[in-house]
């Protein structure tokens, strides 16, 4: 028998005797690539397993992995025949429960601190009955819709949106751009109120502005008009 056919036979057992797994783990060397393919070991105290997740299933991944998160992946376990290993190609991963979402929280806010976004010194009033309020979320959902019916109902305003995705990691170098653009109209056209949708923009134009925005968990407007 030749090592490749030892290593296709391997293969063929480990695939036909385990095939789609759920497995709990701790995230460590997570790397995403060029070609949009992630790469990853999973671990708990005594052992541990490299991973892969193909570009599309890296995409539709809720929120942004990293090292020393616990997770919960579903996929396929095959093995790596050019190196002797087996791995698990990932299909899905969520955090695994509450306290995996709070300690990536705390981790953000954490690194948020460090860059002084929290400061008290940094933060400026709202202002007074804004004429002209911006808004930098996605132009479908019910975010945008909500944030509207909202200013409709309490506080009658020309509303400017700004249309950026919200899902993913494209959120983030969108909406410092069109925070900036907003700086770029007509006094009359200003925006001197900024409300985001997205956790990740909203940081981002705190530090990029320099200005006081506000975030809000649901969000549209009855007049608006679309950037």
């Amino acid at each position: 028998m030749s090592v490749s056919e030892l290593s296709l036979a391997l293969k063929r057992m480990v695939e036909g005797e385990f095939g789609h797994v759920r497995l709990r783990g701790e995230i460590s060397g997570w790397k995403r690539a060029a070609s949009g393919h992630a790469y990853l070991a999973l671990k708990d105290a005594d052992a541990v397993i490299d991973g892969v997740i193909w570009r599309g299933a890296a995409s539709a991944i809720p929120f942004q992995p990293q090292d020393g998160i616990e997770v919960i992946v579903t996929g396929k376990l095959t093995t790596y025949p050019g190196r002797s290993k087996y791995q698990i190609v990932i299909e899905r991963m969520e955090l695994a429960g509450e306290g995996a979402l709070m300690a990536l929280f705390e981790k953000l806010k954490a690194k948020l601190a460090g860059e002084g976004l929290f400061d008290p010194a940094r933060r400026k009033p709202l202002p007074y009955m804004p004429r002209t309020i911006g808004v930098v979320t996605s132009p479908t959902g019910a975010v945008i819709r909500d944030i509207l019916h909202r200013l409709a109902d309490r506080f009658p305003s020309h509303v400017l949106v700004w249309p950026v995705k919200v899902q993913g990691r494209a959120p983030l170098p969108r909406s410092p751009r069109r925070c900036r653009d907003s700086m770029r109209f007509p006094p009359t056209g200003r925006c001197r109120v900024l409300i985001s949708s997205s956790s990740r923009a909203a940081a981002a134009q705190s530090r990029i502005c320099g200005r006081s925005t506000r975030k809000s968990s649901s969000g549209q407007s009855r007049t608006a008009t679309f950037r």
